[in-house]
């Protein structure tokens, strides 16, 4: 499957940014994002955007999600992330359903790193539940 094309040069210009094989890893994971809210109900429409000089993934259209951030991790060698808000209940969920598949930082952070596989189910579930969260808030 051919990846898909960048809508904002800003956000394309940050991934081009990166060096191999972290680049790949976090490409991997913008397709992991986009196909994970075209599977999900409710979702809408995902923009990518840059926050604080990172990939950023929004739900603007439905506001059922909390933004997802992507980066690689500077100080680990190979290493990736992913970051929630972190004033969300998100990661301490991830935790309780996925206690082994994922090392977490703090209340806000998935830690990859491109020595180890994907865990990409689980991801995928981690992922969906972030861009379905004030969904779910206002359903309570």
């Amino acid at each position: 499957m051919e990846a898909r094309a960048f809508d904002d040069p800003a956000v394309e210009s940050v991934f081009a940014g990166y060096s191999e094989p972290v680049r790949s890893r976090l490409l991997a994971l913008r397709e992991l994002i986009l196909d994970t809210a075209d599977e999900t109900d409710g979702v809408g429409r995902v923009e990518e955007t840059l926050k604080w000089g990172q990939p950023s993934y929004l739900t603007p259209q439905t506001r059922s999600g909390s933004t997802i951030r992507m980066d690689a991790v500077q100080d680990v060698p190979g290493g990736y992330a992913l970051y929630f808000i972190c004033n969300t209940n998100l990661v301490e969920t991830f935790r309780e359903i996925y206690p082994t598949d994922f090392r977490y930082g703090g209340n806000r952070v998935i830690r990859l790193n491109v020595s180890e596989p994907i865990a990409e189910a689980p991801l995928r579930h981690c992922i969906a539940l972030a861009l379905t969260y004030h969904k779910r808030k206002r359903l309570r």
